[in-house]
């Protein structure tokens, strides 16, 4: 049975409320962070523009996992997505004008690049809302949820993009990822994999996972595991260079710099099983 439009409408609006809750509280470290108002202004329009395309299908595929409202079809999720996208802008514009980030006579290309950029986590924290600060006990009525081999990768996948993303831009990890040594990049490597399986198999954490009956303890690192971290690395690898972190680095210290940046980029994968 159809609800009625004036309770479709409420939903709605407490959705979109949210929504907007959400967005600040996600993106209000990164508004509030230098090297992102930099990055807005002199990150080369083609970086951005590849960044925002490759982006698309995270809100999207987010939206039918853990929206800010009930979806049902894939273009709900598509418009859910495009409205996370514009909260995200409507926040982190104002935001930024609030603290005066943004000013009469700034060029267009610094304002949208600022904007847009910030609306990236913005929109993450818009559509994640739901399972943060939604009602607990609210009846799930979503597609998403579907527990998946497919749909396990994209949880993590979401939590290393949004961990990595909000790191990435600092001059903290180019600065560690210069300094470590070899060895010291091979122990990051280990930890982060070892905090993985911790994180989600042994520690007693709210949503820990069960170890499957029928698959071994190596199936299970291997699968989960080992190609989550492979996941974290490649993302890590991708926010670096649009940021334009890799330009003037040789092979060795982008390798040192993407396995630094991995380590929180694994723990946001390892943390994201554990909250969606």
């Amino acid at each position: 049975m159809k609800a009625e439009p004036r309770e479709t409408n409420a939903m709605f609006a407490r959705g979109l409320a949210r929504a907007f809750a959400g967005a600040v509280i996600f993106g209000l470290p990164l508004l509030m962070t230098m090297e992102m108002w930099w990055l807005g202004f002199h990150m080369e329009p083609e970086r951005l523009a590849l960044l925002l395309a490759v982006f698309c299908p995270f809100p999207v595929a987010l939206s039918w996992h853990s929206g800010f409202e009930p979806t049902f079809s894939w273009r709900d999720d598509v418009l859910d997505a495009l409205v996370a996208y514009a909260v995200g802008i409507v926040s982190s514009l104002v935001i930024l004008l609030a603290l005066g980030l943004l000013e009469p006579g700034m060029a267009w290309r610094e304002i949208v690049g600022k904007v847009t950029l910030q609306a990236i986590p913005a929109s993450i924290g818009a559509l994640l809302a739901q399972t943060q600060l939604g009602q607990r006990d609210a009846p799930k009525s979503t597609r998403g949820g579907a527990e998946g081999y497919v749909s396990e990768l994209f949880i993590m996948g979401i939590g290393a993009l949004f961990l990595a993303f909000n790191l990435a831009p600092t001059d903290e990890m180019l600065v560690i990822g210069l300094q470590v040594t070899e060895w010291q990049a091979v122990v990051v490597m280990v930890m982060s994999l070892a905090a993985m399986h911790a994180f989600v198999y042994s520690v007693a954490f709210r949503g820990t996972h069960e170890k499957p009956s029928h698959a071994s303890g190596w199936s299970i690192f291997l699968r989960f595991t080992v190609t989550g971290y492979a996941l974290a690395l490649l993302l890590s690898a991708w926010i670096l260079w649009s940021f334009g972190r890799f330009d003037g680095l040789s092979l060795l210290h982008v390798v040192k710099s993407v396995a630094v940046l991995a380590f929180p980029a694994a723990i946001g994968a390892a943390a994201a099983r554990l909250i969606l």
